[in-house]
Order: structure tokens, then sequence, then C-alpha cells
């Protein structure tokens, strides 16, 4: 049996897959994450973001790829390994055995549904435009960069550059109560996923050891508890208006 193969066709190869995606969705979420709070700044710095990620072109096709298809292995190698877990039980229990099983753990299919519905409403609502952010984008005026953006001391966007307002837009998506429990709620169970999904990484690549087991939990809690916070903080900031909305953004949206 070649690489390919042995990787796909064994339960091994199959955590092994779970463990290196989620490895590069975990990546993903926490620089998602800290590129958004950066509304909390100037607006310079959310606007000057959105467009540096533009004018990466090819580029950030081939990331939106690499993360298409990290999602659907993430899936895939999750879907097979529990279809074989009960075709494996062949009787079934008079009680169930889950003194040992953590809630995250048992729960991990029912978030991981949940967040992927999440995901694609997500993209549907920011990126794709599908929703009521198209209007906001066609509405809104052009954002004028008052200095420079740089990342990594680069000079990314330079001032005077007009540029999508993303700040406006993200701050009128998230004005609609709706919108934003239903993100509070994601993100929720998001880090709830990830508090499993994450200790069990390491034990899948065997770096979680009896001596360790306890501070990595410990470890995994806080990040997991921190991701969650970072990211309910947006929209609470703006359904208590805490993050002003720029006069001409307002007026721009208005119907």
């Amino acid at each position: 049996m070649n690489l390919a193969g042995s990787i796909f066709g064994s339960t091994i190869g199959r955590k092994i897959i779970i463990a290196a995606t989620g490895v590069i969705l975990i990546g993903f979420v926490i620089g998602h994450l800290v590129g958004n709070l950066q509304i909390f700044e100037e607006a310079d710095r959310i606007n000057g973001y959105g467009a540096f990620l533009h004018q990466l072109g090819p580029l950030l096709w081939v990331a939106r790829i690499v993360l298409l298809a990290s999602v659907i292995l993430h899936i895939w190698a999750a879907t097979v390994l529990t279809l074989e877990n009960h075709a494996a039980r062949q009787i079934k229990y008079g009680v169930k055995h889950t003194i040992q099983a953590t809630l995250a753990s048992r729960m991990m299919r029912w978030t991981g549904v949940v967040v992927l519905a999440f995901l694609l409403y997500h993209l549907a609502h920011f990126t794709l435009g599908f929703t009521s952010v198209a209007t906001y984008k066609e509405n809104l005026p052009l954002y004028t960069m008052v200095g420079d953006y740089r990342v990594a001391g680069f000079l990314a966007v330079k001032s005077g550059t007009q540029v999508l307002d993303v700040r406006s837009m993200v701050i009128l998506g998230f004005q609609q109560p709706v919108v934003s429990l239903f993100y509070l709620l994601a993100v929720g169970l998001l880090s709830f996923h990830l508090l499993h999904g994450a200790d069990s990484l390491f034990q899948t690549f065997g770096w979680r050891s009896q001596k360790w087991a306890g501070a990595l939990r410990k470890l995994v809690i806080v990040f997991c508890a921190i991701y969650f916070l970072g990211n309910a903080a947006i929209p609470t900031a703006v359904l208590l208006g805490k993050i002003p909305l720029a006069e001409s953004a307002r007026a721009a949206a208005r119907p």
C-alpha cells in the first residue's frame, strides 16, 4: 500500500489527518481573531488589514483553497472514524460508559455541525456578500487611509489610498442582534469544540505524557477561554455602542 493509501485507509492515518488539518484550522482562527481585534483601534488598522488581504490576490485564494480542503478532510476523517466506531460496537451496552469522557468530547459531532453552519453563514455574510453586507459594500463610501498600514514593518497600504470601509461593514453587520447572538453562540461552540480537539491533537502527535497531561489541559482551557472572550468582545462592544460608527457610514446605511 502506498503512503496515501496508508494515511487515508487506516484509523491511525485518519487520526493524523484530523490532527494535521486541526493545526491548520487553529492557526487560521487565531490569525482571524488577531486581525478582527484591530476594529478596537483606529479605522486605518482594520481597513488597511482588509485592503492588504485583498492585495494578496492569487495567494489569498490559495490560502482559501487550503482552508477549504482542510475543512473537508477534517470533516471526512472525523465522520469515517465515527462510523467505524459505531460499526465496531456489535454489542450495545446496557449502560453508557461516559464517566471518563469529557462533555466536550461527547459533543464534538454536534458542535462541529453548528460550527460548520456558522462558517458557511459567516462566509456568506462578510466574505461573499450574499446578505445585507453586500448592500453596505455598494452604499458605503470608500475609506481614505489617513496613515500607512504596515505588516511586519513592511509598507502594505499607503496613506491616501481609498479602500473598502471594512470597519463600518463589521459594525453594521453586528448591529443586528440576531446576527450577533448567533455569532456568540457559534464561537462559544467553536471554543468548546477546540477544547477537546486541541487536547486530542497533543495525544495524536505523542506530545502528551502522564507527566504533562494536566498542564497541557490547563493550557488548552486558557487558550479556549481567551479565544472565546476575544471573539465575543467584538459583537458585544458593537451592541453596547462601544465602537462608534462614522457619520458618513451611518448616513449611507440608512434606507
